[in-house]
């Protein structure tokens, strides 16, 4: 129990939308489509491989110049193609759990049916641009057919890692922005399915 002189006991009560609520993908839960939410689980551990694979690279390359008073050349290339993977898949896991960083000042302030509407132009904006993305990805990778220098890497490798992910996130935008629609018309449907 609160006083009006204490904050809540859980920080969540700060952090936590329950207009943004049945928008949200739920691993745990099984909230949202079910190819949504295994492509996620799939791209958190594809995450986490790559990232103990940059960790391995970078430190054989630091081993290798400190140890051996020899650098590693195809190391930092080998990071630098991880890096970019992960850049793009950790987006786009973090979209899909809806945990890029947002102000929501105004929209925590409005009465559902008005937020819901902001929800949707946002996730229309987000899809146009993605799009947009994933239009601009396809042509570099058409007009592209190099390899990295020394580790002979085709670069349409490094480059899809940009269209898959931003393909993934228009389809997780116009779910949501399906979804801001039904919550239009039926703000009680929100509700009965954030209790779920």
């Amino acid at each position: 129990m609160t006083t009006p002189n204490q904050p809540p006991a859980d920080p969540g009560a700060y952090l936590d939308d329950p207009n943004r609520e049945p928008l949200e993908l739920d691993v745990e839960g099984r909230r949202g489509p079910a190819a949504f939410r295994w492509l996620t689980m799939a791209m958190e551990h594809l995450i986490a491989a790559i990232l103990v694979a940059l960790i391995v690279s970078v430190s054989a390359n630091v081993i290798g110049r400190s140890m051996l008073n020899r650098s590693l050349p195809w190391a930092d290339e080998l990071a630098r193609m991880l890096f970019i993977w992960l850049i793009f898949v950790g987006a786009a896991a973090a979209f899909a759990r809806y945990e890029h960083i947002a102000v929501d000042f105004l929209v925590r302030r409005l009465k559902p049916r008005a937020a819901y509407a902001l929800f949707l132009l946002q996730h229309l904006i987000i899809a146009s641009l993605m799009s947009i993305i994933v239009w601009g990805g396809y042509l570099v990778m058409s007009r592209s057919t190099g390899r990295t220098a020394i580790l002979g890497v085709p670069w349409n490798l490094i480059n899809v890692s940009l269209v898959l992910c931003s393909l993934f996130i228009v389809a997780v935008a116009l779910w949501r922005a399906w979804l801001c629609l039904r919550f239009i018309r039926d703000p009680q449907a929100a509700v009965r399915q954030a209790g779920d």
